[in-house]
């Protein structure tokens, strides 16, 4: 059995010191709705809770889809780069960018240079793009995909273009061959509606179509701040799209309290067997409560 953790949006907190010089850009209305509400809820131990219950599922691997910081300033993504190092081995943690992670021009650079031990593919070639990601890891495939772009205020919308939904279905190729499980990690959701017009992946129908040619056994993603399951029509049949909470979210929030999502996966190709559960902390904070969401493969969901 392969154990697969995954967690999302993490917004790393509290913010560190601004400049004016950084406010003066799009940052300045994601400083005011930190103050304003984020903070709030985005705090205390929350994250340190939900690490720790992960250490103890002892998972295989940890899937991490995007949002490390949240203005993307330099301090930020080296606190985040430390924090990935501190936490979370290379080898066994893969990770795509999210929207805060690219938040202004030249920020998704920035990140994708200091967070790149956690994102590169195994067999990197040197000048190639760094996605659509690619990493073996047991019996399965990781294949990382980045919607990430600067957009501007008041916006948060992801791009899934064509050249990276054809390099990624290559991918998905190869990894069938191989025999391998297919986990595809992106930070917005890619099923329409999901998000607020303003929010929205833009590549819905083509991440769609990519599914639907070339097939893959589960896609994660974020963004959202919710806990989702979706199902998108694949080549042999639906595929779960699965999004998870905040792992800051704490409780007393509209919002659902941060947790992960546990995935145990066995079989061989064309038997695979996945079986689900969501790990929230409670709503007092004290504990996590585990739900079972179900069970893909030799039993029905």
């Amino acid at each position: 059995m392969f154990r697969l953790a995954h967690i999302s949006d993490i917004h790393l907190g509290p913010l560190p010191r601004v400049t004016l010089a950084e406010l003066a850009s799009k940052r300045i209305t994601g400083f005011v709705n930190w103050h304003r509400n984020r903070r709030k809820h985005l705090f205390g131990n929350t994250l340190e809770q939900v690490v720790a219950e992960i250490r103890a599922a002892a998972p295989d691997h940890v899937a991490i889809t995007g949002d490390l910081v949240n203005l993307a300033t330099g301090a930020e993504i080296e606190a985040a780069r430390l924090w990935l190092e501190n936490l979370f081995d290379p080898a066994l943690t893969t990770l795509v960018p999210g929207n805060h992670d690219a938040y202004v021009p030249g920020a998704f650079a920035r990140t994708t240079t200091a967070w790149r031990p956690w994102m590169i593919s195994d067999d990197a070639v040197p000048e190639a793009p760094l996605f659509p990601s690619f990493r073996r890891r047991g019996p399965v495939a990781l294949i990382g995909l980045s919607t990430a772009n600067a957009t501007l205020p008041f916006m948060a919308t992801g791009d899934f273009g064509h050249k990276q939904a054809r390099a990624a279905g290559a991918l998905l190729d190869k990894a069938k061959e191989e025999g391998l499980f297919r986990v595809i990690l992106i930070h917005h959701p890619p099923v329409p509606g999901a998000a607020s017009w303003h929010k929205r992946m833009r590549g819905t129908a083509r991440f769609a179509k990519m599914l639907k040619l070339h097939g893959a056994e589960l896609v994660l993603h974020g963004h959202t701040h919710l806990d989702t399951l979706y199902h998108l029509k694949g080549r042999d049949g639906l595929v779960p799209v699965v999004g998870i909470a905040s792992a800051s979210q704490g409780p007393g929030s509209s919002r659902p309290t941060a947790g992960f999502n546990q995935f145990d996966i066995e079989g061989e190709p064309g038997n695979w067997r996945l079986e689900h559960t969501r790990m929230r902390l409670s709503d007092k904070g004290t504990g996590f409560e585990a739900h079972k969401i179900g069970v893909i493969g030799g039993d029905p969901v």
